[in-house]
């Protein structure tokens, strides 16, 4: 940019020096872009539908209602005394904002090209973005959840909320950096191996399998229980369902190993994404 007025630069691009050269300050700079990109994201998904934001409802408790007539009432497992659609409904809304996060980004080069290829911004403000649109879709079913909590204890049934649901923004925060870290580095590496775009969504779908949204970990046999344990989700899943419901389990260890492997993941999706950034459409 020039400015004409003194004839002095008002903003210089460099080129980044290293893989460490990430320069996040400017996804501040470029807030009013970030934002821009979030109502994109938001608006823009039930555009010219019939029903609208009605879908963000809708889609949950559809597959509340599937999950307890296949995995209840037909397959019989059980919810730790909980009424099933509750317990389903609490891992579905946390499982739907990591696989919304992880397959939302892992496209972003591809998806993206045509614009990172014209102009010059701080290429993380649309996977950032992503993030954001999905944390609002994930408020309103959140605001859901919270509602059906409220009528099965006036009902009075056994729903026991506890102290640890002043940790649901952490395990939130949690969820959105583990789905945001894989998807960066997904993404870094669909633009040389584009097989990758298509095992996203197939194994999302198996991954669901090995965290604990349509079963309780007290019901896996403990030699089978540290294969689970490697899963991060799924103790995020355990702590969410724990603070609203009181059933489940919190593992301290667990948490910290969540922790750790939710930054370890995100610094190495943002150290890859910038790598990839200053070649990738030369490959794309």
């Amino acid at each position: 940019m020039n400015n004409i007025s003194n004839g002095k630069w008002d903003y210089i691009i460099r080129p980044k020096r290293g893989l460490f050269d990430l320069r996040l300050h400017e996804i501040m700079e470029y807030r009013d872009l970030l934002f821009m990109f979030v109502m994109r994201d938001f608006v823009t998904l039930y555009k010219q539908t019939i029903l609208g934001p009605f879908w963000f409802v809708l889609q949950p408790l559809i597959t509340m209602a599937v999950f307890t007539v296949i995995f209840s009432k037909i397959a019989r497992i059980p919810t730790d005394g909980v009424p099933p659609a509750v317990f389903y409904l609490s891992g579905i809304i946390i499982w739907n904002y990591f696989s919304n996060c992880l397959t939302k980004t892992s496209g972003i080069f591809v998806q993206n090209a045509s614009i990172y290829g014209k102009v010059y911004f701080p290429r993380l403000v649309i996977p950032i973005a992503r993030i954001i649109s999905g944390l609002i879709s994930f408020l309103i079913q959140l605001l859901l959840f919270l509602v059906v909590i409220a009528w099965l204890y006036i009902a009075d049934n056994k729903i026991t909320m506890n102290m640890y649901v002043f940790m649901v923004p952490v395990y939130v925060v949690l969820t959105g950096l583990t789905g945001l870290g894989a998807g960066l580095i997904i993404s870094a590496l669909t633009t040389t191996y584009r097989d990758l775009g298509f095992l996203v969504g197939f194994g999302v779908q198996l991954l669901m399998f090995a965290t604990p949204v349509i079963y309780p970990m007290s019901i896996i046999p403990d030699q089978y229980r540290v294969f689970i344990a490697w899963n991060p989700v799924a103790h995020i899943v355990e702590g969410f369902r724990y603070a609203f419901l009181g059933v489940g389990e919190i593992s301290l260890p667990g948490m910290a190993y969540t922790f750790a492997f939710a930054i370890l993941l995100l610094l190495t999706g943002i150290i890859l994404f910038n790598r990839v950034e200053r070649n990738f459409m030369d490959t794309v």
